[in-house]
């Protein structure tokens, strides 16, 4: 499927550059590790080196639990394209690079089950309490995408077009939730806070909502944390505490879409896909001088992959949606129609091909479920 799919985010990618604007989408992946039979410390430098030996624009980091980690690509310019393929390789080559310090397994997940032991002291995010109990830590994987004009410009630092982009991933993400909740499992995640009790430990989402900190969040001035965007330090002072600051939180401004989960069956070549076409949505509004933002309110998630009592689940919601394939044949038809280089070549239909890979994925599943 990364072939055809390929193809596809090559032909947004161009459609959007002659229309004068470079798409810039990173991603941020969460997992886990089990430790060897002679557990040490990670150590991330050397993991790191080994990624930028291999030309990954990215870094492991430490996550919040024990035992977690989370995969940050950098800022580096790389296109939609090279982002794919970057986690693509981390996904697939992770396991080998981590064996080589004693880990035992690689957890790309959705759910780690009692992952963790712990219980935050109440009114605090930092200090635990003597409490003791098992903590099941939901990984994510989030999209951050943002848009720069002609002039090197971010446009989701400007209002309508940052809001609007917002919306249309909001718009989006029911129909397409298949493409960033791939296994059964991803759906309990989304039930964690409710089901265990852990609304003080975990930021799990549970439904498609917007605004300054939601599931799909528009970040300009401040973060998530309510700290200052694009913040850089000028002078520091013998102790490296910072005197003087300055913020341009225009560069960093981005809209995040922290609704998928980390799993082997998460393709970043379709997500990518997903995120440009709300990229090109919002840019055909834009150069229209029609990006009118309006006030969707939240939605819910599916609660699974298959229907349930009635209730499309994610494959059935995929399956009628119209936007993702035809999107992508309107743009191959207009590019057939206005090019003719064949370094570029695609079929017509090549957006119902591509949503037909993704079903006969899950198609097969439920043909060999007993």
């Amino acid at each position: 499927m990364s072939a055809l799919a390929s193809q596809v985010i090559a032909l947004l990618q161009e459609r959007i550059r002659r229309m004068g604007f470079t798409p810039a989408v990173h991603f941020e992946l969460e997992g886990c590790y089990v430790p060897g039979a002679a557990p040490t410390d990670l150590d991330f430098e050397a993991i790191n080196r080994e990624l930028a030996r291999f030309g990954i624009a990215g870094r492991l980091v430490r996550e919040y639990w024990r035992h977690q980690w989370e995969y940050v690509s950098d800022f580096a310019g790389q296109t939609p394209l090279q982002e794919a393929r970057n986690l693509a390789f981390v996904m697939a080559h992770l396991p080998r690079i981590m064996a080589r310090q004693g880990v035992a397994e690689v957890l790309i997940r959705p759910v780690v089950w009692s992952g963790d032991q712990g219980k935050l002291a109440p009114g605090s995010k930092t200090l635990f309490a003597g409490e003791v109990r098992a903590v099941h830590i939901p990984n994510a994987i989030q999209l951050n995408v943002s848009v720069t004009d002609a002039e090197g410009e971010n446009l989701v630092a400007e209002g309508a077009f940052g809001e609007y982009l917002q919306q249309c991933f909001l718009r989006t993400s029911l129909p397409c939730s298949l493409l960033f909740l791939p296994e059964e499992e991803a759906f309990e995640r989304l039930r964690l806070k409710t089901l265990y009790g852990l609304d003080d430990e975990l930021c799990s989402p549970v439904d498609i909502s917007g605004g300054h900190q939601g599931s799909v969040a528009l970040y300009r001035e401040l973060g998530k944390h309510n700290q200052r965007m694009g913040e850089e330090t000028l002078l520091y002072a013998h102790d490296h505490s910072a005197l003087l600051t300055t913020q341009n939180w225009r560069k960093t401004a981005r809209v995040e879409h922290r609704l998928g989960a980390s799993s082997l069956r998460y393709d970043p070549f379709v997500n990518i896909i997903f995120a440009l076409l709300n990229i090109v949505d919002a840019l055909d509004a834009h150069v229209a001088g029609c990006c009118i933002p309006s006030s969707p309110a939240p939605r819910a998630l599916p609660a699974s992959l298959e229907d349930r009592g009635g209730v499309h689940g994610a494959i059935s919601l995929f399956e009628r949606d119209e936007w993702f394939a035809s999107s992508i044949d309107r743009v191959a038809a207009e590019w057939n129609q206005h090019n003719n280089t064949a370094a570029l070549a695609v079929d017509d239909g090549i957006g119902h091909q591509l949503k037909e890979q993704v079903l006969k994925c899950y198609r097969k599943d439920i043909m060999t479920t007993p």
